[in-house]
């Protein structure tokens, strides 16, 4: 399973930055090619802010995944109640 959780957080990071690279050569183009540069860095200025902040947060999830982070050790989780738990004339249902 672990394995499975990687390989979606490389996935991840291959894919935006994949996306990144992209944009980044288009800006490259169209200052080579002397194109207005307005559209394009304007696009850029948004996109990759987004698309940096959109792998941050799938790392910060698979990280917390794949550390087990969401039961600290030694602490137990409190005991289940029973149906004989209850006292005479108690409510099972808890709020």
């Amino acid at each position: 399973m672990r394995a499975i959780q990687w390989a979606m957080a490389a996935m991840a990071v291959l894919f935006i930055g994949g996306i990144i690279t992209w944009i980044t050569h288009l800006i490259r183009t169209a200052w080579r090619l002397k194109d207005v540069p307005s559209a394009s860095i304007g696009i850029s200025l948004v996109a990759i802010p987004v698309f940096v902040t959109l792998l941050g947060v799938i790392l910060y999830v698979f990280w917390g995944l794949l550390g087990d982070r969401g039961s600290p050790e030694g602490a137990s989780a409190p005991p289940a109640a029973r149906h004989g738990d209850r006292r005479p004339g108690e409510s099972a249902w808890k709020p």
